[in-house]
């Protein structure tokens, strides 16, 4: 055991002057030392490369500066040498003795040190003769420092006899000031102290910040135990210390971070959401908040603490839950209504008639209630207000397109039925109302509006009914003037006794003497010059007036006259144009 020790010393040792070597002499890459004892004298072996020069007396100067700093508990002797790597003797060499002026004391180094070179040590030769080769044998056995290059393999020439005794070199001191090596270990029995606190200290911490400083005080004692070296015999106690309060601190930062977690969730609970992705990240947020409590077990520490906060987060988790329901079942409303308005919208796209229509404006009243039933508090109700804008202008002019529909489809009946009424008052020859009917059906079948469906059918009733009434007001106009041709003729023939009868179609107007008023003047001519000769005259005479009447009705009515006297016999003819 005590050898292993040395050994590692000796290392430590080398390590420290190759690392100092490597700052003095920058010229150099590779620097490789070997330490070793021999008859409790300390040996230095230091090796390079072939290709780099090096200076022997600053490299002596620095071992011996490192040798220096290191005090060792008594008198050292050192032999240093110098070599390249691949030789197997070195080329220069010194001779070393450290001597202690004052006492060791328990509590570190109490006294200096000081060295002393002989002049002979101070005498270099670029080689060693044979006789000097025999006594250069200790670091045979001496391990290899890992170097920043592959060094050669060197064959050390066997010399000397096995390592003897424990040597503590001046590193020995550098290593027994180090904590808890050889003095009290304060850190130890802080962490002790701390780790047998520690569960009151949780029990005790009722918040956050109480918990961050319990952290904080676990921080500090693993800082302070990362001090002791691990040649130190408490090195294992500190590492388990180490364990033990890592372990309690990962806890509370489990629930710290649970807390800090659910602050921030309680942060954004008070501005109201906008949007189910909002309240979808709250959810995670409590979430997080949760599990990590959950975990806390009713046999750790922190358990009084963690119930409290659970109970309250599971009553906000389940809050924003339910807020989240119910905004799904608002977003599916939204998302029907958007369906339905795409549905409204291709209606509308292919519309060929008033049903159409009448299913585009309903189909847009469904969306819109849809719309308008999204609560002002639900994080929908923004985009629903945004989406109606949008829509009830749409609704507005499905609207208006069926009204006018409507209207374009019912003055299309309309004219039609006022159309057929019109033929059945021609059927009966009553052309004044067959007048006003084909009138009233033109006019009708005219109103409607030029963008509507019906537009193009009422279109096609417009020339034939246009034609139907020419017909009727012209066939209006012969039965009136007939019938004027009727009151003249009625007022014609009658003069105090009926004087004739008369007929009127399509062929003339045929009138009749009466037999008294041929009596009358078939009597006037057989006797001209009896008493009643004036009467006679005035019969001729009215008999010529009566033919100028008739003619003048016959020229009113456009009809050819035809009088007879009561036997049939033709008294007078006047054809049209005649």
């Amino acid at each position: 055991m005590k050898v292993a020790v040395q050994q590692e010393d000796l290392q430590l040792l080398a390590k420290t002057l190759q690392e100092e070597l490597l700052v003095e002499v920058s010229t150099a890459k590779v620097f490789e030392v070997k330490c070793a004892v021999n008859k409790d004298e300390l040996m230095i072996l230091t090796q390079h490369e072939s290709d780099v020069i090096v200076d022997a007396q600053i490299i002596f100067a620095v071992i011996e500066e490192v040798l220096l700093s290191l005090a060792p508990h008594r008198e050292q002797r050192v032999q240093c040498f110098l070599r390249v790597f691949g030789e197997q003797l070195p080329y220069a060499k010194c001779f070393l003795a450290l001597k202690q002026t004052g006492e060791w004391g328990a509590g570190g180094a109490g006294g200096q040190y000081f060295s002393t070179i002989s002049s002979s040590a101070l005498t270099y030769s670029p080689s060693i003769d044979e006789a000097e080769e025999e006594l250069f044998d200790p670091f045979a056995d001496a391990p290899n420092l890992p170097t920043s290059k592959p060094a050669s393999q060197i064959k050390l020439i066997l010399l000397g006899v096995a390592l003897v005794g424990i040597v503590v070199l001046g590193g020995g001191a550098y290593l027994l000031t180090r904590p808890c090596v050889m003095s009290e270990c304060k850190e130890i029995q802080n962490a002790e102290q701390l780790k047998t606190k520690s569960p009151q200290l949780m029990r005790r911490a009722k918040s956050e910040k109480e918990l961050v400083a319990v952290q904080q005080q676990f921080a500090a004692a693993s800082t302070a135990l990362n001090t002791i070296p691990s040649w130190s015999p408490r090195h294992q106690v500190s590492e388990e210390l180490k364990a033990s309060l890592s372990g309690r601190s990962e806890k509370i930062g489990q629930v710290v971070k649970a807390l800090q977690t659910a602050s921030l969730a309680t942060q954004k609970v008070q501005t109201p959401a906008y949007s189910l992705e909002e309240l979808q990240a709250r959810q995670h947020l409590w979430r997080q908040a949760i599990a990590p409590l959950e975990t806390i077990t009713s046999s750790s520490e922190l358990y009084g603490l963690v119930q409290g906060k659970l109970l309250n987060y599971r009553v906000r988790l389940q809050a924003v839950n339910q807020q989240i329901v119910t905004e799904e079942k608002w977003l599916k409303k939204l998302t029907a209504a958007k369906a339905v308005a795409n549905a409204a919208e291709k209606r509308e796209a292919t519309a060929k008639s008033l049903n159409d229509w009448q299913k585009v404006q309903s189909t847009w009243l469904v969306a819109i209630n849809a719309l308008n039933s999204i609560p002002l508090t639900n994080p929908g109700y923004q985009e629903a207000e945004k989406l109606l804008v949008d829509y009830k202008p749409k609704l507005v002019a499905a609207r208006d397109r069926a009204t006018k529909e409507r209207l374009a489809v019912k003055a299309y009946q309309q004219a039609v039925s006022t159309a057929k009424q019109a033929k059945v008052y021609e059927q009966q020859n009553q052309w004044l109302a067959a007048a006003t009917y084909w009138d009233q059906a033109l006019q009708t079948a005219k109103r409607i509006s030029q963008d509507s469906l019906y537009y193009t059918q009422a279109q096609s009733l417009i020339e034939p009914y246009s034609a139907a009434l020419k017909q009727a007001q012209e066939k209006l106009q012969v039965v009136s003037s007939l019938q004027q041709s009727r009151t003249d003729l009625n007022k014609t023939c009658i003069n105090g006794i009926r004087i004739c009868t008369f007929s009127i179609d399509n062929a003339g107007i045929i009138v009749r003497l009466t037999p008294e008023y041929d009596q009358i003047r078939q009597n006037n001519l057989a006797n001209p010059y009896s008493e009643n000769s004036e009467t006679a005259v005035d019969v001729t005479n009215h008999l010529q007036i009566l033919r100028e009447a008739l003619a003048v009705i016959s020229d009113n009515a456009s009809l050819s006259l035809f009088l007879y006297d009561s036997q049939g016999q033709v008294i007078y003819t006047r054809t049209l144009g005649g």
